[in-house]
């Protein structure tokens, strides 16, 4: 299976690379099973294409190769090694992607046939990782699953890590090789990452304690990676944040605050986007992270619906969501938390699949169609909002003297004034209140104070 030839050069290039995907047969098992319905070859090397174009390698081909029974020196057959290898020279390519797990040992013998550095699927998102974390959370997490992926290819297959290095022989034994020190030192390393992302995670704790005090719900934008999350963050909160049309362009978590339609005021977070088979280490490392999605009170799922695996994706997200520990939400079950899909990109469709998303829309009561580029929807989106957070609201009467205007006040400000009688001595008040505001409000009464 061939691809045609890729070609992302510019003048911020940073080399020539070749990007294979290696169509495994746990892959065609998973293809034949789901009856075609499954990501296919061609989707997966688009992304890995996308992958590569992201830290601004210059793509000069890409193919998918079936790989019926994975040797293990080298991955592939020897055919398909020569032929690559023969590519590589007369390309001069300098980096081949391999959209799959590569062990240490493949690796070596890869780079050794083909004169070229190889790197694997879960080596590139780091370096792409790596280059997007702006702030000092993002930077140690991607240290961190760097390092732990790092260590797990510190094998003596390398050579130059089988010197000895220091050591008299005053205790009677050679001295430390170099793997055993550099695998020491990353360890030491890996330790003191954990200590400093355990101090970041108790100040976020704190921080979301803070909002829960004030308090103002959480919303957070979920989706596969360039699904459009940043641009409609962009669009509702008018934010600056860097949105382009690339895999990975938010990394760091982003918070703004939201203005709904029944005047209330929300937080909006915008998360790292979500992608198949996301690395081990990176799911670890940025759980921290996206418990700010755990956390939320309303998580909307935002789907590239222009794309053509976006039922393929929308799969992705879902795992991961489970993964999170967000069964319940995603199950109805929750009374707390609730799924929000918006189909985002219905600019990109022509008029007869524009009409059947909408019409999807309509019939979920849970979606709403976008387009965060025009802001086409973006009004029922935000209504659908408004209503999913209400839904979790409990109603309470209260009786409060005309003399607290304060109290008043704070309902209206708090919460969803439904019904109004005023009397001699006191207002009677209907309001829809959040349990936490409602438990507050009942506090203040008791208290005499807010």
């Amino acid at each position: 299976m061939r691809a045609p030839a890729v070609h992302g050069a510019d003048g911020a290039a940073t080399g020539r690379a070749l990007v294979l995907h290696p169509v495994l047969p746990a892959e065609l098992a998973e293809a034949r099973a789901a009856n075609g319905e499954a990501r296919g070859a061609e989707a997966r090397l688009a992304e890995a294409v996308g992958l590569a174009l992201a830290i601004r390698l210059a793509v000069v081909h890409a193919q998918s190769v079936k790989v019926l029974k994975p040797r293990p020196a080298t991955l592939f057959g020897s055919g398909t090694v020569e032929s690559m290898g023969a590519l590589v020279k007369a390309q001069e390519i300098g980096v081949v992607v391999v959209d799959g797990p590569v062990s240490p040992v493949q690796q070596r013998n890869l780079e050794r046939a083909w004169k070229a550095k190889v790197i694997d699927r879960t080596g590139l998102i780091l370096e792409i990782f790596g280059e997007r974390a702006r702030t000092h959370e993002g930077s140690l997490q991607v240290e961190l699953a760097a390092l732990s992926y790092q260590r797990s290819r510190l094998v003596r297959s390398w050579t130059h890590l089988e010197r000895q290095r220091g050591g008299f022989g005053f205790l009677g034994g050679p001295g430390e090789s170099q793997l055993e020190i550099d695998r020491r030192l990353i360890d030491e390393r890996i330790v003191k990452l954990k200590r400093e992302l355990e101090g970041v995670k108790r100040t976020r704790g704190l921080h979301r304690q803070a909002r829960r005090r004030v308090p103002y719900p959480v919303v957070a934008l979920v989706g596969y990676t360039n699904a459009g999350k940043s641009t409609l963050f962009n669009r509702l909160t008018e934010a600056g944040v860097l949105s382009a049309d690339m895999l990975f362009a938010t990394l760091d978590p982003t918070m703004r605050r939201l203005k709904l339609p029944s005047g209330r005021s929300a937080i909006l977070s915008d998360t790292v986007g979500f992608i198949s088979n996301l690395p081990t280490q990176l799911v670890a490392a940025f759980r921290a992270t996206l418990e700010e999605v755990t956390g939320a009170d309303i998580v909307v799922h935002v789907r590239d619906i222009a794309h053509p695996e976006s039922e393929a994706q929308r799969g992705d997200v879902l795992q991961v969501l489970r993964e999170l520990g967000l069964d319940a939400m995603l199950d109805g079950a929750d009374p707390k938390r609730r799924l929000v899909e918006a189909f985002n990109k219905i600019d990109l469709l022509d008029a007869e699949a524009r009409a059947k998303v909408a019409a999807r829309a309509r019939r979920s009561p849970g979606t709403a169609a976008v387009s965060a580029a025009t802001g086409e929807g973006c009004d029922a989106l935000l209504r659908l909002i408004d209503r999913s957070l209400k839904s979790g609201r409990e109603v309470a009467e209260f009786d409060i003297p005309v003399t607290d205007g304060a109290a008043i006040a704070w309902l209206y400000r708090h919460g969803e004034v439904l019904a109004r009688r005023d009397g001699a001595k006191a207002v009677h008040l209907k309001v829809g209140l959040d349990p936490a505001d409602l438990s507050r409000f009942r506090r203040r009464l008791a208290t005499g104070a807010a």
